[in-house]
């Protein structure tokens, strides 16, 4: 089965997605652009909560998420539970972030990384394996923070 990648932006990030989206479906990933698709602005929770969401719903098995600086984006998907979401600005970032925090989300900065460096990033995010041991534990006790702020 091949991987299925949600991808989300605002009006900063849409031609960085458009661009990712075809990398990414020219590399035999299955793909679904939650939109926006034009430049017209928007508010980016309004399109990243739902591809966070299809992550966290299964209906995806990763995301990649842009808005103009990525703090936004990686903000707004940080709030579903079960999203461990990485602003990504290097392949370390991309690289550590699968590793020790089994990230699920993506976000790139659009006004900050161009086509090639974000998608550097994303090959490194996508063909690195969580390492579990030690690490395992310390995403279990993000997950038993995220549970107990939701009995809240």
């Amino acid at each position: 089965m091949r991987m299925r990648i949600a991808l989300a932006s605002d009006h900063a990030g849409v031609r960085l997605k458009e661009e990712l989206a075809r990398f990414l479906a020219n590399s035999g990933y299955e793909i679904e652009d939650m939109g926006p698709h034009t430049e017209e602005s928007v508010d980016y929770p309004d399109t990243i909560a739902p591809a966070a969401r299809a992550v966290a719903g299964g209906k995806a098995d990763r995301a990649v998420i842009i808005c103009g600086s990525g703090i936004g984006a990686s903000i707004v998907a940080n709030k579903i539970r079960g999203i461990r979401c990485v602003l990504c600005q290097d392949a370390f970032d991309a690289e550590y972030s699968r590793l020790h925090n089994d990230a699920n989300v993506i976000a790139f900065g659009a006004r900050k990384l161009g086509i090639e460096k974000a998608t550097e990033c994303l090959v490194k995010w996508l063909s690195t394996p969580f390492e579990g041991g030690r690490h395992a534990q310390r995403v279990a006790k993000i997950t038993k923070i995220e549970d107990e702020e939701a009995a809240r």
